[in-house]
């Protein structure tokens, strides 16, 4: 079987006020010419299908078309388990009637191990492997919170908690390879392997408020012939091992992925051993970031003009002149081009206004430091601030959890 890994799509994602359906649409259609075109088996979708837990219409559109075009051929089969920005409601809503098309979608855990071990058939009809298809695991899911416990009992509770449901997912579909002649597994997760890599504004962020704790290799089963993972939207291996891997996003989600090569994951299994091929992807729009005095943009914006580019940029004015009307003169130098700002930052006339060097806006900051300058601002006690610190992260844990979608 060919097996075709990826994940993080972020249908209906926007990048500071700019839809991205047509690249998404442009990867989708990419993506199922390939998987044509390479004869694959299965598709698997490791994760963030979805930007949001309510996605808009256009974002389900591109989703349902792209699943009724690959699906669309004898023994092929596509499994989509959901991540942190899924609902996993919404996910699973049509999954019977997708389950008619060997699409198979598992939303979240149900207490039965067995509900995530798909066993998958050839065109012959019979089986040629077996998925344990693991979605994301929210904390109430595998941990349970008791007063007073420190941070690092926390972290201890939430990797032990991962590794006993992998354990017990792996334990069934052992199981099924026995009963199906010895046939490979793979197995899909959505979670943060440590060491992984990330980059600035990529939207990555920690899975489990107030806690870094980060999956090691060592906690999945032997039997594991390939682990698909998604979240981190870099291509990676996960501990230097060739058949633990993430593929990444497919297209950038933010300034600080503009320069990565995006990537799939080709994966056939010679016997039980995975030989995996790292498959690039298509750059469907262009996204750059421009950092210096006028000068250096300037010249930067008529390099790409002469090369008729249609790049969204990122600009970085970081000149000692300050300039209240950077916007009017950037947008007079993209004239008669197809190229768009997207975001503009000017350092001196920001550092000029506040009287400081450390200019700090909320996008600077994420939820804990501010809830960090409100005990500060009203002076609360330090012997206090761990256990208001911790009853803030359960109530935003619950908020990131929560599926709106559900009845």
């Amino acid at each position: 079987m060919k097996i075709l890994h990826t994940s993080d799509w972020h249908l209906g994602r926007s990048l500071f006020g700019r839809k991205r359906y047509d690249e998404q649409e442009a990867f989708l259609h990419w993506l199922a010419e390939y998987i044509h075109t390479e004869g694959v088996n299965v598709l698997l979708v490791a994760g963030d299908v979805f930007d949001t837990s309510v996605p808009g219409n256009r974002a389900q559109e591109l989703y349902y078309r792209f699943l009724c075009r690959v699906a669309d051929s004898p023994g092929r089969h596509v499994v989509v388990t959901a991540g942190n920005h899924d609902s996993p409601s919404f996910l699973s809503a049509p999954r019977e009637l997708l389950r008619y098309m060997n699409v198979h979608v598992v939303g979240s855990i149900t207490g039965d191990p067995a509900d995530e071990v798909l066993v998958l058939n050839g065109v012959s009809g019979t089986p040629e492997l077996v998925v344990c298809a693991v979605p994301y695991l929210r904390d109430r899911d595998i941990r349970t919170a008791e007063p007073g416990e420190s941070s690092d009992e926390k972290n201890r509770k939430l990797i032990a908690g991962i590794q006993e449901h992998y354990a017990s997912v792996c334990a069934v579909a052992g199981e099924r390879q026995e009963e199906s002649g010895g046939v490979p597994i793979v197995a899909m997760g959505h979670l943060f392997a440590a060491g992984g890599k990330i980059v600035e504004d990529d939207g990555v962020r920690e899975l489990y408020v107030g806690s870094l704790a980060r999956v090691r290799s060592e906690i999945f089963p032997d039997c594991i012939g390939y682990l698909a993972l998604g979240h981190l939207h870099i291509s990676q291996k996960v501990g230097g091992l060739e058949h633990y891997r993430y593929s990444g996003s497919p297209i950038p989600m933010g300034f600080g992925e503009a320069n990565q090569e995006k990537k799939v994951m080709l994966v056939e299994f010679t016997k039980l051993k995975p030989v995996v091929k790292e498959v690039p992807v298509p750059c469907f729009q262009a996204l750059e970031r421009i950092s210096g005095p006028f000068d250096e943009i300037q010249t930067r914006i008529r390099e790409l003009k002469s090369n008729e580019s249609n790049a969204w940029l990122e600009v970085d004015y970081t000149g000692e002149e300050l300039s209240g009307n950077l916007k009017d003169i950037l947008n007079d130098a993209i004239s008669d081009s197809h190229l768009e700002i997207r975001r503009i930052k000017n350092r001196r006339i920001l550092e000029k206004i506040m009287h400081r060097q450390d200019m700090e806006t909320l996008d600077d900051l994420d939820a804990g430091e501010v809830f960090d300058r409100c005990l500060d601002a009203h002076d609360v006690p330090m012997e206090q601030r761990p256990g208001l610190i911790e009853a803030h992260n359960e109530i935003l844990q619950g908020l990131y959890e929560e599926d709106r979608n559900a009845q």
